[in-house]
C-alpha cells in the first residue's frame, strides 16, 4: 500500500468520528491520504482534524479562489489509485446512482477513473427503503465497491443494518483491494444455504445449512479479484461485499437461476444443500391433523450440480458432500459418478458443518493427491481453498 493514492470521501453522518481513526491506518500504511468532506460532513468532525491525521489539505469546495487549487480539484480525480467514500449517506449514494455532480466529492467521483467504493451508514429503515436498494444495486452493476453495512447498535438508538463498519474492516477491504488478485476477471458462480420445499402454506422440508461456508467462499472468491455471484436458498447471512446476490427458496427456483446464470461462467462452485426430494403436491390451505400417521408422496429434484457437468462446455466443477459417514468413499463416489472436476467433503457433527462456524475439508480431484484442510474457521478454510482453486485453474490452463 505504500505510496498509493486515495481519496477519502466524508459524507454527513455520525460515522463520520471513524473516518479519522481510517486516516490515521491509511498514513500508517504510507497511504497518501486526501480527504474531500461534504458541508454535511462537517457538521459531524472539522476538516482540521482530517487534516492533521492525514497532513495534507482537506478539501471542501467546490469552487476555490486560489485557480491553482482549482486545477488540483481535477487533479484528485486523475491521480487516485481509489476512492473511498465513507460513511456514504443515502443522500450521497442517490446522488452516485444518478451522476449528480452539485459538489466537490460528487464532481471527483464523476470525474475519476479510479475504482470507487462506498461504506454505506444510515438508519435501517433508510437502508432498507426500496429506493436505496434500487440505487445499491445500480452502483454494483456499474462495478462500485459496496462495503457494508453492518448490523449492530444505531445512532438513532435503533439495532439493525445500517452501522458502517469500523475503521479497521474497511482498512482490511483496503489492503485486500491492492494485494495479487489470483483470480482478477473469472467468472464464478456459487449456490450456498438449504433449499425449502413447501408442503402447505406454512410448512416446509428443509436442512441444518446456514450457509456459512458458501457465503465464505464467495467473499474470500470476490477478494480474489473473481466476479462472483452466489445464488442463495434462505439465510440469516449478510450479503457478500461486491457479491451478486440472487435469493432463491426451492431447489427448482435454484436449478432455474443456475441454468440461467451459467453462460460465461468460468467455475462453479456447488456449497448448497439442496434437497434431493420434494412434496408430489403442495397442499393450498394447511394441513390439519386428522390421525396418527399422515404419509407424504415425495419426487426427485432437478439434480444441479449433474446438469451442469453435463454441459457441452461444462466450467470448472467443484461439488460439496457432507457427509455422516464414510466421508471419503462417498465423496469419491460422487465426484465419479458426477463428472465433477473437484468434490470437498466433510464430516457433519457437534461443531463441524452445518449451522457452525469452523469446519474441516477434505479436497479431491481428479488425477491428484487429496489435500486436507485442518480445523479452522470457515472464513480461514475459504481463503486457502480458493488458492488451491486458481492453482488448479492455473495449472489445468
Amino acid at each position: 500500500m505504500q505510496n498509493k493514492n486515495i481519496i477519502l470521501g466524508i459524507t454527513g453522518g455520525i460515522a463520520a468520528y471513524k473516518s479519522a481513526e481510517l486516516t490515521r491506518l491509511l498514513r500508517h500504511a504510507d497511504c497518501n491520504v486526501r480527504v474531500i468532506m461534504t458541508q454535511n460532513a462537517q457538521e459531524f468532525i472539522t476538516p482540521l482534524t482530517l487534516q492533521t491525521l492525514s497532513g495534507n489539505q482537506v478539501y471542501t469546495k467546490m469552487f476555490a479562489q486560489d485557480l491553482e487549487l482549482n486545477i488540483k480539484h481535477i487533479a484528485l480525480a486523475r491521480s487516485a489509485d481509489l476512492v473511498v467514500i465513507a460513511p456514504a449517506s443515502a443522500n450521497f449514494i442517490a446522488k452516485l446512482a444518478y451522476g449528480l455532480a452539485d459538489d466537490l466529492l460528487s464532481t471527483v467521483c464523476l470525474a475519476t477513473t479510479a475504482p470507487i467504493a462506498i461504506a454505506p451508514a444510515m438508519n435501517k429503515i433508510m437502508w432498507q427503503n426500496t429506493i436505496t436498494q434500487k440505487n445499491i444495486a445500480s452502483l454494483q452493476d456499474r462495478g462500485i465497491n459496496i462495503w457494508g453495512p453492518a448490523a449492530g447498535d444505531l445512532a438513532c438508538n435503533e439495532i439493525g443494518l445500517g452501522r458502517m463498519l469500523e475503521a479497521t474492516e474497511i482498512f482490511s477491504l483496503i489492503k485486500n483491494f491492492f494485494t495479487s488478485k489470483i483470480l482478477q476477471g473469472v467468472n464464478i458462480l456459487i449456490t450456498a444455504g438449504p433449499t425449502q420445499e413447501a408442503l402447505d402454506p406454512v410448512r416446509f422440508l428443509t436442512n441444518k445449512s446456514s450457509g456459512k461456508m458458501g457465503y465464505a467462499i464467495a467473499r474470500a472468491a470476490e477478494q480474489a479479484g473473481a466476479n462472483v455471484t452466489l445464488i442463495s436458498g434462505p439465510t440469516s447471512l449478510l450479503n457478500p461485499p461486491n457479491v451478486k446476490r440472487i435469493g432463491v427458496i426451492s431447489a427448482e427456483e435454484m436449478y432455474s437461476q443456475v441454468i440461467k446464470q451459467i453462460k460465461n461462467t468460468a467455475i462453479f462452485i456447488s456449497t448448497a444443500a439442496v434437497a434431493d426430494y420434494r412434496p408430489a403436491k403442495t397442499a393450498k390451505q394447511k394441513i390439519k391433523k386428522t390421525g396418527e400417521e399422515l404419509t407424504l408422496e415425495l419426487q426427485k429434484t432437478p439434480d444441479i450440480l449433474a446438469a451442469v457437468a453435463r454441459l457441452p462446455k461444462k466450467p470448472f466443477t467443484i461439488g460439496f458432500a457432507a457427509e455422516t459417514e464414510n466421508v471419503k468413499k462417498n465423496a469419491i463416489k460422487k465426484l465419479q459418478t458426477k463428472n465433477l472436476d473437484m468434490i470437498v467433503a466433510n464430516k457433519v457433527g457437534k461443531n463441524l458443518g452445518f449451522e457452525s462456524d469452523n469446519n474441516e475439508l477434505l479436497i479431491l480431484s481428479k488425477n491428484a493427491p487429496e489435500i486436507k484442510l485442518s480445523y479452522a474457521a470457515k472464513t480461514q478454510l475459504a481463503k486457502e481453498f480458493i488458492t488451491i482453486v486458481a492453482n488448479k485453474i492455473k495449472h489445468k490452463g
